[in-house]
């Protein structure tokens, strides 16, 4: 990680946003913390992936909106490259379907539009710092403020909601390992280290919370009833 970090330790950020008042914004408030610097304001996905190669920044800060499709494909391109620089998403959009995929796709953080200053400064800190930072994780908003390694394995991994997912449909562990084809004992780990991270002791509370949270919806616990 940080290949192509400056030897200063500043942190080089790309900015892709359309709106150009919120784009000056984000870069007025990244300049204001100090140790990091904006390499580049652009409004679209397609300069930013050509900015990319030519910046070679550490980290990207990158909106996304409708259609989701060609959102999922510029997080592709960006992260493709070598070395590959990390991805702040940020958006109106806080579906949990949408931070799932987008994490998965190699997204180091998931912001909303409405999140505080201080939000976006400790995920950038975070991608680039944190060493969990390569990790996928699945959390709201308010919860990157900590910006630090506790508030990151504070969230779930996508395999951690994937299982509970499953587990809240009412499939056990033997069932849930036969699904998406792990080992028995790694789904009854992940459930563990899910329990833990929540704070909760049985899949009754973790599922009321999940929902609580909007990391789980009930139409995609329904959407399972007649599978295998």
């Amino acid at each position: 990680m940080g290949e192509n970090r400056d030897t200063s330790g500043t942190i080089r950020v790309l900015l892709a946003d359309d709106h150009t008042m919120f784009r000056e914004g984000l870069a007025g408030i990244l300049a204001s913390y100090g140790g990091m610097e904006v390499v580049a304001e652009v409004p679209n996905d397609e300069e930013a992936t050509r900015l990319v190669r030519q910046t070679h920044p550490d980290v990207v800060v990158m909106q996304v909106q409708m259609p989701f499709e060609r959102a999922k494909e510029a997080l592709r391109k960006v992260r493709s490259f070598s070395p590959s620089p990390k991805v702040i998403v940020v958006t109106m959009f806080e579906n949990p379907r949408y931070v799932r995929e987008l994490m998965e796709l190699g997204a180091s953080a998931f912001l909303v539009k409405t999140s505080s200053a201080e939000h976006l400064v400790a995920a950038v800190r975070a991608a680039v710092f944190d060493p969990t930072a390569t990790n996928v994780v699945v959390g709201m908003p308010r919860e990157m403020l900590e910006g630090t390694q506790e508030g990151v394995e504070s969230m779930l991994s996508a395999r951690e909601l994937e299982i509970l997912l499953l587990a809240s449909r009412g499939l056990s562990n033997r069932q849930i390992a036969n699904r998406i084809t792990l080992a028995e004992a790694t789904v009854k780990r992940h459930m563990a280290n899910a329990f833990s991270k929540m704070d909760v002791s049985s899949r009754g509370e973790a599922a009321r919370k999940a929902l609580s949270e909007g990391w789980i919806t009930i139409e995609e616990i329904t959407e399972g009833d007649g599978g295998g």
